[in-house]
C-alpha cells in the first residue's frame, strides 16, 4: 500500500501544534496497521463518509479524511467536524 498527502493536508498539518501532530501521526500509524493486519484499533473511528472517502479520528475533535483506490491511500484534509463537513459539501 502506498500513501500520499494532498497539498491541503500538508498545509493543515504544518499549522498544528506538536500534540495534535503526534495524534495525527498515531492515527495514520493505526490506519496503516489496520490495512496491513486487518485488525482495527477501537479508537480509530473508521467511518465511510461517501463513495471512496473515509474518515478516521485523531482525537475527539480532529478528523482525517482520506480516499483510497486499489493500493493507494490519499490523505485529503485534517479538521474538526465542521471543517470536514464543509470540505465534503464542496466536493
Amino acid at each position: 500500500m502506498r500513501y500520499f498527502l494532498s497539498p491541503l493536508f500538508k498545509r493543515l498539518f504544518k499549522k498544528l501544534d506538536f500534540q495534535k501532530k503526534e495524534k495525527v501521526n498515531r492515527a495514520i500509524s493505526e490506519l496503516i496497521a489496520f490495512f496491513d493486519s486487518g485488525i482495527r484499533s477501537e479508537g480509530l473511528g473508521l467511518k465511510r463518509m461517501r463513495g471512496n472517502i473515509w474518515e478516521i479520528r485523531a482525537s475527539l475533535d480532529d478528523r482525517l479524511l482520506f480516499s483510497f483506490e486499489r493500493d493507494e491511500i490519499f490523505f485529503l484534509i485534517i479538521g474538526n467536524h465542521d471543517e470536514v463537513k464543509k470540505f465534503l459539501k464542496n466536493l
